[in-house]
């Protein structure tokens, strides 16, 4: 079923700004030149080759002519706090769980900001505000603050965040919600979750791989989204032919948020034949888990 007034687009290509989006958020060749990091002996990581040896000398942190491993997990907040205090990465004080693979258990904890530093996973959720109204279906886009250090004053979902430490995606969105757009929980715990997408993202602060929990909320109309925390500067209410042309022509959306829009597009059938084809398959064929090839 066809929601709104998009124009469908059925030729099947790997040339669409649509498909640029997706080889953009995954430009990482791995392993390429990149040396496994384990924690015991889980990979958790990929360590450039540059920083291994960085990583290699500190207190707890053993190296083989194959990989880096940490044999004591406790130590790796003190570690990442010892790199970024040599100006290796940005500290963000705000504690992130380390797994092997989406659904494993926590083997260790480490600042936010280490995380593409030891080329680790991390898990997001990102939330697509649903508006039905009797011209077609909206939604509610955000503008980023202009203060943020990721992607500054470009446009966003209107609740996204990382997965913290000790919690899960529901209840980062129920967290996330109140925080970012000032929705309640009762309002929140609506949220359906539709897809799991995965990335792996060479970008300056280093290697990206991430799990964006993608979930869709249908919101009243006449509810109004409030920027509570700063993180956001502004809300607005989109017809989704716009949000669409808007993903296909330019880069005014956070990088990772084209991929879960282009998801959104897919299961709205906005995108169809054999383009919804390829970038579903493009979508679905990540290599963030951890592999030796």
């Amino acid at each position: 079923m066809v929601i709104g007034k998009a124009s469908r687009l059925d030729q099947p290509t790997l040339d669409t700004g649509f498909h640029r989006h997706v080889r953009a958020c995954n430009n990482a060749v791995l392993p390429g030149r990149h040396i496994p990091f384990h924690i015991g002996h889980q990979q958790v990581g990929w360590l450039d080759p540059a920083m291994a040896d960085v990583v290699r000398a500190l207190p707890g942190f053993v190296a083989t002519p194959v990989h880096v491993a940490l044999t004591r997990p406790e130590s790796l907040p003190a570690a990442a706090r010892s790199l970024a205090d040599t100006g290796l990465f940005r500290w963000r004080n705000e504690d992130f769980d380390v797994r092997a693979t989406p659904d494993g258990p926590a083997l260790a904890r480490i600042d936010r900001g280490g995380i593409p530093t030891f080329g680790l996973q991390a898990f997001g959720v990102h939330i697509n505000g649903l508006v039905h109204r009797p011209d077609g279906l909206h939604l509610w886009i955000a503008r980023r603050a202009r203060d943020r250090l990721l992607d500054p004053g470009k446009l966003d979902h209107i609740v996204a965040g990382g997965v913290p430490a000790g919690l899960g995606p529901n209840e980062t969105l129920i967290k996330e919600a109140a925080e970012e757009a000032a929705i309640p929980a009762q309002l929140a715990e609506q949220a359906r979750q539709v897809a799991l997408i995965g990335y792996a993202m060479a970008r300056p602060e280093g290697l990206r791989r991430d799990w964006l929990y993608c979930y869709d909320l249908t919101l009243p109309a006449n509810f109004i989204p409030q920027a509570a925390d700063g993180e956001v500067e502004a809300f607005e209410l989109w017809p989704v032919d716009r949000v669409l042309e808007t993903v296909r022509t330019t880069d005014d959306f956070k990088f990772n948020v084209n991929l879960v829009l282009i998801d959104l597009f897919i299961r709205h059938g906005l995108i169809t034949g054999g383009e919804a084809t390829s970038l579903r398959a493009a979508l679905q064929q990540v290599p963030v888990t951890p592999t030796r090839r």
